[in-house]
């Protein structure tokens, strides 16, 4: 046992580190890409008064502008070249995934192995520049609305604009692939990730600022602290949770020679949805207060106030809406990115089985009844997880950042980095003791 506990502490250690060349390379390359970024989030658009916008955004930051300025590291906020950020990326890719499980020629696509992938990658990218293309456009004419915003308003500056805000996202695609590729861990995910830490200290500052002001009690500040560790404490532990369904393969005769049957697990994660639920969400909700920011204080029909009042943060109607939309989508998203006939043919073909559970339509129909039962867990967790932190915002003012979608992006991004640099320092011991041992031999 003692021995056991030896060999995980070395295979975590700082000399294993420091002799792993490529992982340190990867690392470097990571963190040189992210600061590509995070400069580009200071490259104001060109043909705008800074300070007008600065007036305008402080306006309409509480709707869905705040969250995608939150995504986007500020760029919004700065009306920088990646003020799009990678969002559209993400938005054509969940398209995607909904047209491969609608258009058969996609699903069979999808099917094909590798060479089907890049073809979806493809017309992905396409949709991702269509997307970026449409926002942008509606980006520029928003700003050419806005009081004294543009300097020169006309199809010049409109053309400018999208192509500027589109080539800053294609840019942003571009850097996750090579992060992904070239670097370590998934880079669309730690370009989120950077944005959302990014302006997590200068919330905390304001936070504390308030505390010094007298506007938060300091019991107040401690209750917050407390809860965000509890709460990223829950999110490491249900993020890890999966129920593993036990699958057997037959005994197999190959030639003269008689296999054994072996057993394996399918592991079905608990939150298989990930943190997009609270962001389709969020996103939904906070679309009648960006009108509402949009169409300026004069302009306001009653009706869009009155919506924008009740569904403002930390009201009985949202927190409502709010949790029946993250349930919802995760059952959604739930169900197109895991099809339990698929993984019950792919069992079927390689000879495997659920014990006691026969093969074909009962498998799939098993797999299907296993993964809604712990889609409920995982539904309402996320759901917890997403409205303690409003009901904190709502009731103590304190900054957006402590939300519980950027608690789930920087936590689960933050977990699957730290795995796949466990998993090259471990391959990278592994190469080391595989030359040992060849030296040895040929010693002997």
């Amino acid at each position: 046992m003692a021995s056991a506990a030896e060999q995980l502490a070395s295979n975590l250690n700082f000399s294993a580190f420091a002799k792993a060349e490529e992982l340190k390379k990867r690392i470097w390359f990571t963190l040189g890409a992210l600061l590509v970024y995070r400069l580009g989030t200071y490259i104001p658009l060109p043909g705008i008064n800074p300070e007008a916008f600065a007036n305008a955004f402080n306006q309409a930051q509480s709707g869905i502008i705040g969250m995608f300025n939150m995504f986007s590291g500020g760029a919004v906020q700065r009306m920088a070249i990646f003020a799009l950020g990678i969002m559209p990326y993400i938005s054509a890719s969940i398209i995607m995934q909904l047209m491969t499980t609608v258009v058969p020629s996609l699903e069979q696509m999808k099917k094909e192995g590798e060479q089907g992938r890049k073809v979806i990658n493809q017309y992905t990218r396409y949709g991702t520049v269509i997307l970026a293309a449409f926002q942008a456009y509606g980006i520029a004419v928003g700003l050419e609305g806005a009081t004294n915003v543009v300097s020169d308003p006309g199809w010049f500056f409109r053309a400018s604009t999208v192509i500027t805000l589109v080539g800053g996202t294609m840019f942003l695609m571009w850097l996750g692939e090579q992060i992904t590729s070239r670097g370590i861990g998934n880079g669309i995910s730690l370009i989120i990730f950077a944005g959302i830490v990014a302006g997590l200290p200068s919330a905390v500052v304001s936070t504390l600022e308030l505390g010094r002001q007298g506007a938060l009690a300091t019991w107040i500040i401690l209750l917050v602290i407390v809860v965000a560790v509890a709460v990223i404490g829950v999110i490491v532990f249900m993020e890890r949770a999966q129920r593993r369904l036990l699958i057997q393969y037959p005994k197999r005769q190959m030639g003269n020679r008689m296999f054994e049957g072996n057993t394996s697990f399918l592991p079905l994660k608990l939150n298989t949805a990930g943190v997009i639920p609270p962001i389709f969400a969020s996103s939904l909700l906070l679309v009648p207060a960006t009108i509402s920011g949009f169409a300026g204080q004069g302009g306001q029909n009653e009706w869009v106030t009155t919506i924008t009042a009740l569904l403002g943060h930390g009201q009985p109607l949202y927190m409502i809406f709010y949790a029946s939309m993250i349930i919802f989508f995760c059952f959604f998203y739930t169900a197109i990115v895991f099809n339990p006939s698929d993984t019950a043919d792919n069992l079927k073909k390689h000879g495997g089985f659920i014990p006691g559970i026969r093969p074909g339509e009962r498998t799939a129909q098993y797999i299907d009844y296993v993964l809604t039962r712990i889609t409920v867990v995982g539904a309402i967790y996320i759901t917890l997880v997403c409205l303690l932190p409003e009901f904190l915002i709502s009731a103590t003012g304190v900054p957006f950042y402590f939300g519980g979608t950027s608690l789930l992006i920087v936590v689960s991004v933050t977990m699957d980095t730290v795995s796949q640099i466990q998993g090259h320092l471990l391959a990278h011991q592994y190469e080391g003791l595989v030359k040992k041992a060849k030296l040895r031999g040929r010693r002997r």
